[in-house]
């Protein structure tokens, strides 16, 4: 029998402490990568970060490129308490949920991190996104999570045993079909962190070549594309 995954949860860490240090390692990548988002002025667009956690990548957005509004959505109650807390005057909606569902072409952007590697049904959430975006609108999805991570093996072990979270198995390939199902124009590209890499002996990576190679060459980013108008026969 399948393991369900849980509605809501109340942090992703079963160690609260985790997360803390998690945002503080992703923040020089979620850096890195919103220099790679192609659109450039956001000035009066809005955005989605689905798996937003705490809320730091949308705090480092708009201290970058600062957007019209946003909605950050995770199934953490704890975690989005505490984006609630930190996120200031910035123009910044938190929800508990795991789907966009009421939410019609509403945004220009939608963005998540190390975030669909653990959604169950992944063709449903390519079509929730994409009910959710404008004509036009992008998703950038990054993770780096999958099965053609040669850490897949040891990475799947640890993330059950230190999350609340059901881990699921899926290739490159296996999302490229999926939000290619549901209507997007898939593309991707490594992430190709051009950073120093701190040296970190946490579990995760046996070595630091690992940590190296998978920052560099394995985490990728998916940029996917909802079309202006959908082609009839």
């Amino acid at each position: 029998m399948t393991q369900q995954a849980p509605k809501t949860i109340g942090t992703w860490y079963i160690d609260p402490d985790a997360e803390e240090r998690m945002a503080d390692g992703h923040a020089p990548i979620w850096r890195h990568l919103i220099e790679m988002i192609v659109e450039r002025d956001l000035s009066a667009k809005s955005v989605v970060d689905f798996g937003c956690n705490q809320g730091g990548l949308l705090r480092h957005l708009y201290a970058i490129r600062p957007f019209r509004k946003a909605l950050g959505i995770d199934i953490a109650e704890q975690s989005i308490a505490k984006a609630e807390a930190f996120k200031g005057n910035l123009p910044v909606q938190h929800a508990v949920g795991g789907t966009l569902a009421g939410w019609v072409e509403e945004f220009d952007l939608a963005i998540s991190h190390e975030v669909i590697y653990l959604v169950e049904d992944i063709d449903s959430h390519a079509a929730d996104i994409w009910k959710a975006l404008k004509p036009g609108a992008v998703y950038y999805a990054v993770t780096g999570c999958h099965t053609d991570n040669p850490l897949w093996p040891k990475w799947r072990e640890l993330v059950a045993k230190r999350t609340n979270t059901v881990v699921q198995d899926r290739s490159i390939s296996d999302y490229g079909r999926a939000f290619t199902k549901a209507g997007f124009a898939v593309s991707g590209r490594k992430l190709e962190y051009d950073g120093f890499i701190p040296f970190i002996e946490d579990g995760w990576t046996p070595n630091f070549a690992d940590a190296l190679d998978y920052y560099t060459q394995t985490k990728i980013v998916f940029r996917l594309v909802k079309p202006l108008a959908v082609a009839t026969a």
